[in-house]
């Protein structure tokens, strides 16, 4: 498939890889496993920037009334429960693992396009959905690496980005712009993060953190928030100036970048089974790209 926007397609790819790995590194590596800290800092960097790119122009945000910021609140939770999770997720699971369960998430979209909205579905459709639930299904039972709470909260993951996708899809926005919609996300997580920090007991426990006063901990922190804003402003601007078949194709090339390179930089354990089952993930991921390229 021919790549529209190769710009802005490779500076997507570029920071998706850059902010995985940086958060990788914050999560694992400094052991800095206090999402409510971590994911508030990132969502007050990610608010401000997107409020400082609307002032001088390069988003568009407008005024929105009451009821519209109401009607999205809900999407707004999910997105709280998404990046709360998937911190927690990332700081236990390696990369390929993790994006993987994250793929899983389309599972959920077509159960509720399938059994409550009726719609058919083609049968390459049911073949990649298959798939998906046997590599995902396989990966606790055969990863040498097992870990009880990473994979609980993988699935809490995929179950928020699953939800937040179908919600997307049933409310169908017309007054809210992409950009409206992740200002308010990010109002919403910091105030909410903000109040969970104290009862999650992060707030405190951060204090005792061994590299708190370290330069590389600081760099990290900051490189983390401004290449969260930087890959989602990018997902913004590829969502909104290719189609959707586009759109897919530079998440797909991203993410197989991000897997792939993962394990020069973070340990990962791997067996025949394990990688069979990361192999199927990604040849499902790839349907994806055809099916889109059909559709349109």
């Amino acid at each position: 498939m021919y790549l529209k926007r190769p710009a802005t397609g490779l500076a997507f790819c570029l920071f998706y890889v850059a902010s995985y790995f940086t958060n990788k590194y914050v999560l694992s590596v400094l052991k800095f496993t206090y999402p409510t800290l971590f994911q508030g800092w990132q969502t007050l960097v990610g608010g401000f920037l997107l409020h400082i790119s609307w002032k001088i122009g390069w988003v568009e945000i407008s005024s929105s009334s009451r009821s519209e910021v109401l009607s999205w609140l809900p999407a707004s939770a999910l997105f709280v429960g998404i990046i709360y999770s998937g911190s927690r997720a990332l700081s236990r699971l390696p990369i390929p693992i993790f994006l993987t369960l994250h793929n899983a998430a389309e599972v959920i979209t077509y159960g509720i396009e399938t059994f409550v909205q009726k719609e058919q579905t083609s049968a390459l459709k049911i073949c990649r959905v298959l798939m998906l639930l046997v590599a995902t299904g396989c990966l606790p039972i055969y990863d040498p690496q097992f870990d009880t709470d990473g994979y609980f909260w993988a699935v809490v993951h995929l179950l928020c980005v699953g939800s937040y996708k179908v919600f997307h899809k049933l409310w169908k926005p017309n007054s809210l712009s992409v950009s409206e919609q992740q200002y308010i996300n990010y109002a919403f997580s910091v105030l909410m993060l903000a109040f969970a920090s104290h009862p999650t007991g992060d707030l405190f426990s951060a204090l005792e953190f061994p590299f708190l006063y370290f330069y590389s901990f600081h760099s990290s922190c900051f490189a983390s928030g401004l290449l969260g804003f930087l890959l989602t402003l990018h997902t913004m601007k590829l969502k909104s100036n290719t189609t959707s078949g586009q759109y897919v194709t530079w998440s797909f090339l991203a993410k197989v970048i991000t897997a792939g390179l993962s394990p020069f930089f973070f340990e990962i354990a791997l067996n025949v089974p394990t990688a069979c089952c990361l192999l199927l993930g990604g040849f499902a991921e790839g349907l994806l790209l055809y099916t889109e390229r059909t559709d349109t």
